[in-house]
């Protein structure tokens, strides 16, 4: 009984830190006003094997109601037609240029040398770095150009809108927010000064130009699979200013279209904690399964099986309620798929596995697989 109260306290600790990360995380406004002078901003695409994403990028960004940018994207060593569709829309657009990647030098890890090929292509005073399968809103660039400059932000990132394609996605992918607004406390790191690793995303990164290079660009996370949390830190340390903000109004992504991909992607980010500490990653999991999936477990168990004392139940059915809320509160912001949160044991239970698979290719020196490169060990890539 004492055991299942303090899950329960938990669970409601999680509960606020998710309440007040919601709402500390401020949106971009559709009215912001255009600055005056309107500052020239590079927005910047690293695309490796994009070429199902990288039109309808594109083609979202040439169509800002802003006036004063470009666009320039990194053909990093595609073997589809990312290149070929580019050159294409180029013809046609004054403010599209495509660059060609060079080779992946030792110690590097993919997307951070894209990124500073990218940098050191760029003529704006505001670098934007974006994703190649995020699609943006036309008042997008006005309104964090706005956003940033009220608040004198070094970098301004944040969560854009989950879009979802198939059953899989839609149950695995609203777990990303879920997981990180209860744990983290946003509300705070957007306040604190101190160099903590942060909710800095890499599918939209806004920096002044000489923040960005103050830091020392992207060399100073080159060996960062998930870089873009490493480089919040990194704007910290050199005494910058950053937020992580809701950009579920002004941009969407569809990062996994399968399974396979979505593996990938998560297994990703577990490497990198798994490289960091296993026991974090060991403890990380075992908190997910003990306060995320065990009532359900337990719920079924007393209720079903008829087993436990009436007041284990209605303590047990308690904390299940305490995470459809959360779920409910998460899936109904950033307009996730209606109904996905019934199915949440299943979306943990996938993550513990690929916890699982992921460890266990660490342990034998297999390393993570992403965008068709492998990094092991001996990459010194965590």
């Amino acid at each position: 009984m004492i055991f299942q109260v303090f899950v329960l306290i938990v669970l409601l600790v999680f509960a606020l830190n998710l309440t007040s990360n919601l709402i500390a995380l401020k949106r971009p406004s559709k009215f912001a006003g255009i600055p005056d002078p309107v500052p020239f901003v590079s927005i910047l695409i690293p695309a490796r094997n994009e070429e199902t994403n990288i039109c309808k990028c594109v083609l979202s960004l040439i169509h800002q109601d802003y006036a004063n940018f470009e666009i320039v994207v990194l053909d990093d060593n595609s073997t589809d037609n990312t290149a070929a569709i580019i050159a294409a829309m180029q013809k046609n657009t004054s403010h599209l240029r495509l660059i060609h990647g060079k080779p992946l030098p030792a110690g590097w890890a993919g997307k951070p040398f894209a990124c500073h090929q990218l940098a050191a292509e760029a003529a704006g005073s505001w670098l934007l770095f974006v994703d190649a399968d995020t699609v943006h809103e036309p008042f997008m660039l006005r309104s964090v150009i706005a956003m940033a400059l009220q608040q004198k932000l070094s970098l301004l990132s944040g969560l854009p809108r989950q879009v979802t394609s198939g059953w899989p996605q839609k149950i695995v992918m609203p777990l990303m927010y879920f997981i990180l607004l209860s744990w983290f406390p946003i509300w705070f790191l957007n306040k604190t000064r101190k160099p903590w690793p942060t909710l800095a995303i890499g599918q939209f990164m806004l920096f002044p130009k000489e923040e960005y290079w103050k830091v020392g660009g992207h060399a100073a996370v080159k060996t960062r699979i998930i870089e873009d949390v490493w480089f919040g830190a990194e704007i910290k340390k050199a005494g910058g200013r950053f937020i992580a903000a809701d950009l579920s109004t002004i941009m969407s992504t569809d990062m996994y279209k399968s399974v396979e991909t979505m593996s990938e992607g998560w297994g990703k980010w577990i490497y990198s904690v798994m490289a960091l500490s296993p026991v974090a990653l060991i403890a990380f999991f075992a908190a997910a399964y003990l306060f995320f999936l065990a009532p359900y477990f337990w719920l079924v168990h007393s209720f079903m099986l008829d087993s436990g004392p009436s007041d284990w139940k209605f303590i047990v059915l308690a904390q299940v309620i305490v995470l459809l809320l959360m779920r409910w509160a998460i899936d109904h912001r950033f307009r996730e798929p209606t109904g996905s949160f019934i199915f949440h044991p299943l979306g943990i239970i996938f993550l513990v596995l690929v916890a699982i698979y992921s460890a266990a290719r660490r342990a034998i020196g297999a390393g993570v697989a992403w965008k068709g490169r492998v990094y092991d060990g001996r990459s010194q890539i965590k």
